[in-house]
């Protein structure tokens, strides 16, 4: 058996190193999926890397999520989903903090928990819950934005007293950990770090470039490509067999061009009244 602590550093590394690219996630999931018998462990190693990581790495982390769960969900370890449906109040407190610092996850945060509804990881009706909070963080985030600008109006800086957002997922604060959401920002201003900025955009257009050719995969089973592409084929008139005939001549014209020894061949290869060879 391998070493716990061995495997818990490993695979806080892998989330720490977790990018746009699938590989990142596929050799994480892979990872935990295969020291299954440390679920536990390995599951807060991911709790613990979404709150203590600046922002983008618990957008990546959120992503990882959705990806990690459909891995555990074929290899029959429901076990890791059992424990993402217990905590899910703590993971998104994590990646969208009501304080505000986390607004550019919002969208993050929703789209993943859409997913996972979707394919039945979570209750809908919590899925749903928590997706009303997220945009009331966001709508707040957004206000408290334009409150806290270095102006009030008499040239002033603003005092910190913003009223920061209170909306916390779940009925009376309850849930799982409260963590990333306990304290607030009094109103200061939210300062980015430029490389974060650029490394997110970075990550968020290669995203935007994978589902993309997601949108247009067709999959091989029941030979759908083929039905698609027969769906779209017109049906076949006289313009389409006059280009047959032109194209079909044109090829005649650079064999008999090219290969001298074909010539007798290309001569007496023309076409008959109906279309074919004699």
């Amino acid at each position: 058996m391998a070493d716990p602590f061995e495997v818990r550093m490993r695979f806080t590394n892998q989330l720490r190193q977790l990018n746009a690219s699938v590989t990142s996630a596929q050799k994480a999931a892979q990872y935990a999926l295969k020291h299954h018998e440390m679920g536990e462990d390995l599951h807060s190693c991911i709790l613990e890397q979404l709150e203590k990581n600046n922002m983008n790495t618990r957008a990546n982390i959120m992503y990882f999520i959705e990806h990690f769960l459909d891995l555990a969900h074929k290899e029959s370890q429901p076990q890791y989903i059992s424990l993402m449906q217990r905590d899910i109040i703590r993971v998104v407190d994590a990646v969208a903090p009501e304080d505000g610092t986390g607004i550019a996850n919002v969208k993050v945060a929703r789209k993943v928990l859409q997913a996972l509804s979707v394919k039945n990881f979570l209750e809908r009706e919590l899925a749903g819950q928590i997706e009303e909070v997220l945009k009331e963080r966001y709508s707040a985030a957004q206000d408290l934005a334009l409150m806290s600008s270095p102006s009030n109006g008499n040239g002033d800086e603003d005092n910190g007293n913003v009223p920061t957002p209170k909306s916390r997922v779940g009925s009376g604060g309850a849930g799982a950990g409260g963590g990333a959401g306990s304290g607030g920002t009094g109103g200061k201003k939210i300062k980015l770090d430029r490389k974060q900025v650029e490394q997110r955009i970075e990550e968020d257009r290669e995203r935007h470039k994978r589902q993309r050719e997601v949108i247009w995969a067709v999959s091989p089973e029941n030979e759908s490509e083929l039905n698609k592409l027969w769906e779209e084929t017109s049906e076949l008139g006289e313009d389409d067999k006059r280009m047959c005939e032109e194209e079909w001549e044109e090829w005649e014209a650079a064999m008999g061009a090219g290969c001298g020894h074909l010539e007798g061949e290309v001569v007496n290869g023309k076409h008959d009244e109906g279309g074919g060879k004699v």
